[in-house]
């Protein structure tokens, strides 16, 4: 393969690092305070899932995320970060790339609707495709370092 300026390995490895700033950004801009004492994140989400055109959203919402508000806020905070450090890190790569690719997809799902969500998270899942199978933690990663993978 060739490359300009970088190699083909440390382009993959951009990409990765890349993703992983945009899943920092996106925990780093959220109002903790909002989600975990007021519910707004989740708050938001539910009444996103009630007004949805599938019915296998809304139900599988009020099955799996509206009996525990709460800790679903935590699990998709401490999501977004682990993400984020896990893909700028390189580490256990393959697992936070699968990892995000299922919550981008989610996202993807609850919000059908509206385009401008519908453009971030299918960008975000085509890198987290292209950044697994470019197996981007062969350079710049913990996981290079350290022999995983």
């Amino acid at each position: 393969m060739d490359a300009i300026w970088l190699t083909g390995a440390e382009w993959m490895a951009v990409l990765r690092v890349g993703l992983g700033l945009w899943w920092l950004e996106s925990w780093r801009h959220k109002d903790k305070k909002g989600w975990f004492e007021r519910g707004t994140g989740i708050a938001w989400a539910a009444d996103v899932a009630a007004k949805h055109r599938w019915n296998t959203v809304r139900s599988g919402f009020d099955v799996v995320v509206a009996p525990r508000p709460r800790t679903m806020a935590y699990v998709v905070v401490y999501a977004e970060l682990a993400l984020g450090l896990g893909l700028v890190l390189g580490f256990l790569t393959p697992i936070a790339l699968v990892g995000g690719l299922l919550l981008n997809l989610l996202y993807l799902v609850l919000m059908i609707h509206d385009w401008a969500e519908q453009g971030q998270n299918t960008m975000m899942a085509l890198i987290s495709l292209v950044a697994l199978f470019g197996m981007s933690w062969q350079t710049w990663s913990l996981d290079s370092t350290l022999g995983f993978f």
